[in-house]
């Protein structure tokens, strides 16, 4: 793959669209066609909205582009590239790897006490110190 060639690419069939009427100055026609649009990036939960224009067009084109540089679509396209191209495995991986050294410790009778992650449950109630006291 070189370079030029991208990662994939959101068309409209990724999104959700709806039409409403426009609201404030731009006359009787703005007020009664669906001029207003909404677009959603299903994928991401992303919204554009706009009514700047009285045609639809336009305001397509202008949602869009506000559900494209918004916060939650760069979130979405930053971790999708490192998902496609391998780089969120590799995190994923460096990240088990530094929790698997934390050390776990609890407070019996007063004095910590080293334990296993699969010693630990839910309620401290049912916890057995049991182990600990050979």
């Amino acid at each position: 793959m070189s370079n030029a060639d991208p990662l994939f690419s959101v068309t409209a069939r990724d999104l959700d669209w709806s039409y409403t009427k426009g609201t404030g100055a731009g006359g009787q026609k703005r007020n009664k066609t669906s001029s207003a649009v909404h677009c959603t990036h299903r994928p991401s939960g992303a919204h554009g909205y706009s009514e700047a224009s009285r045609s639809q067009l336009d305001n397509k084109r202008e949602a869009f582009q506000k559900m494209a540089s918004s916060d939650k679509f760069q979130r979405w396209l930053r971790m999708e590239s490192m998902r496609r191209t391998g780089q969120l495995l590799e995190q994923e991986r460096q990240l088990e790897a530094s929790l698997r050294k934390v050390k776990i410790e609890v407070k019996i009778d007063g004095k910590w006490t080293e334990v296993n992650a699969n010693q630990l449950v839910d309620d401290p109630d049912t916890f057995d110190t049991s182990f600990l006291k050979t």
